[in-house]
């Protein structure tokens, strides 16, 4: 979205129009008529639409808010889930009361659309919040407008004199918005440096706040994390977000955990991790333990060996086994399959095997093993028949496949 977009959007007839698009026809075309009829022009007619469209995209990170919020794509897309950002504030507040009178004031460097601040400013904090982008600033003003705690600036973030600031909360942008023909695209930054701004300059700014927070993408190099932080990987309802590094007063265990957000919560920490799990490695058990991807990109599988009882298939892969259903709080951590049997890897011999078994459709997972789950689902070509999980792996030095079926865990 441009300036020009952006200014049209904000006109009042335009607002009062977006919130109540769903009294048209359904379907973009008839939408994009009826709207053109009422004499919008072409550009806030796709702009309205795209509007409503991410609006309902948005429900999943915002909930009733997305109504009332707007978006560009980009920016959804990076935006911080209202339950994890409310995590971040919890983070950020920590040992500070805001209801009892003690002003907390958050400086948001990176601020995006601004879901971050919106839940720093909706647990009491006041909040100075920036953006490199005057779109994005422009659109995170909006989006935080009844927060009277919360003030949006067009800025870079290295501009910003942080010395006032109980607390910082850095988002380097990690993405570069295409040009020309790529216009509107937009690509990953791979190189920490590059960040705007950059890595190097946020960790040496949060070192010397009193508290401070750095979100980053989950595949951060453990080897960038500085000594002492707190590097927390976070997952959403199975979705890997982010990692974040935590400083000062915001800090609570220094080291690597994982935390599992969704229906169970579970978190799990370095120290949690056994001096040695070699013991029966590589033995298969009756049931087939796939930890939550933030545990994985925390590199803590093994902290889970014990309070499941389970052993690792390989030192290299991120699997586990068990001869017990796993249950109690660590269940959090894992999906759970029932091992019905081994099969042979060669496709040929595989078919034959499902097909006397009367299966015909397959969820095919992975880890240590070179195939495409969609070109082998399309070399099996099994005709119709029951559906079942297959696993490709390693146990030990042998590349197997698993027949599973995926099974509830009790927490």
């Amino acid at each position: 979205m441009d300036r020009t977009t952006l200014t049209e959007l904000l006109d009042v007839r335009v607002l009062d129009r977006l919130e109540t698009i769903d009294d048209l026809p359904a379907g973009d075309l008839a939408r994009s008529t009826a709207l053109r009829r009422e004499g919008f022009s072409a550009e806030v007619t796709a702009a309205l639409l795209t509007q409503a469209q991410l609006r309902n995209e948005a429900v999943g990170k915002f909930g009733p808010y997305a109504a009332e919020m707007l978006f560009t794509r980009d920016g959804l897309a990076q935006a911080t889930r209202l339950p994890v950002a409310a995590h971040h504030a919890r983070r950020l507040l920590a040992g500070r009361d805001p209801g009892a009178g003690e002003t907390v004031r958050i400086a948001d460097l990176g601020c995006g659309i601004g879901a971050d601040a919106f839940a720093f400013a909706g647990l009491g904090a006041s909040v100075e919040a920036v953006d490199a982008d005057e779109v994005t600033a422009a659109i995170a003003a909006f989006n935080l407008r009844h927060l009277p705690d919360a003030h949006v600036e067009n800025a870079l973030a290295e501009d910003v004199d942080t010395s006032g600031f109980d607390t910082l909360w850095f988002d380097p942008a990690r993405r570069r918005i295409g040009r020309g023909n790529a216009r509107g695209s937009t690509s990953r930054i791979t190189d920490p440096d590059e960040f705007s701004p950059s890595l190097t300059w946020v960790i040496e700014q949060a070192q010397q706040a009193p508290a401070a927070g750095v979100k980053l993408g989950p595949a951060l190099d453990h080897d960038l994390i500085p000594a002492s932080v707190e590097a927390q990987w976070v997952s959403h309802s199975g979705d890997v977000v982010e990692v974040c590094l935590y400083f000062g007063t915001a800090r609570q265990r220094p080291g690597r955990s994982a935390l599992v957000m969704g229906e169970r919560t579970l978190l799990v920490h370095e120290d949690d991790v056994p001096e040695t799990d070699e013991d029966r490695l590589g033995e298969l058990g009756s049931y087939l333990l796939e930890p939550d991807g933030a545990i994985v990109r925390a590199g803590l599988v093994t902290a889970l060996t014990g309070p499941l009882q389970a052993r690792r298939l390989h030192p290299s892969i991120a699997y586990l086994t068990s001869d017990v259903a796993p249950t109690g709080p660590a269940a959090a951590g894992v999906s759970a399959y029932e091992i019905l049997d081994v099969l042979p890897a060669k496709v040929p011999s595989l078919r034959k095997e499902l097909v006397a078994r009367g299966i015909g459709s397959v969820v095919i997972k992975k880890r240590g093993a070179d195939i495409v789950p969609d070109q082998v689902r399309r070399q099996l070509k099994l005709p119709k028949g029951d559906k079942a999980t297959l696993v490709f792996t390693r146990l030990g030095d042998r590349h197997i496949v698993l027949l599973t079926r995926p099974v509830e865990v009790e927490s």
